[in-house]
């Protein structure tokens, strides 16, 4: 386990984009953004880190399998199946996967084009 004092590197984490959306051309003032779809798969012991925010970067998340721990403020939150967060202009945080088997989540977000 990580302390909650420390901020993480990244590691024993796999993301595929699933999907994409120009907003451009939906959205007003949308311009240069785009709405983006992942699978991320966190391995035991594996960490999304390091510590980051999503201010410009608002989503939500969604675990399919496993559970992902969430450090935010000082508390770190477990979600398995079926449970998920927002992630917004308020959100600072990084993840973790303490368990046994593999996590998948679903994150979409909406991200400044690359």
């Amino acid at each position: 386990m990580i302390s909650e004092q420390t901020s993480p590197e990244t590691k024993g984490v796999t993301v595929e984009v699933l999907g994409t959306v120009d907003l451009a051309g939906e959205i007003t003032g949308m311009e240069g953004r785009q709405l983006r779809m992942r699978r991320v798969t966190i391995d035991p012991g594996g960490v999304f880190g390091p510590i980051h925010d999503h201010q410009g970067r608002p989503g939500t998340v969604y675990i399919l399998e496993g559970t992902i721990t969430d450090h935010r403020n000082g508390i770190a939150t477990d979600y398995g199946p079926g449970l998920g967060w927002p992630e917004d202009r308020h959100t600072t945080h990084w993840l973790e996967n303490r368990g046994s088997a593999s996590a998948v989540e679903i994150s979409v977000d909406v991200v400044m084009k690359e």
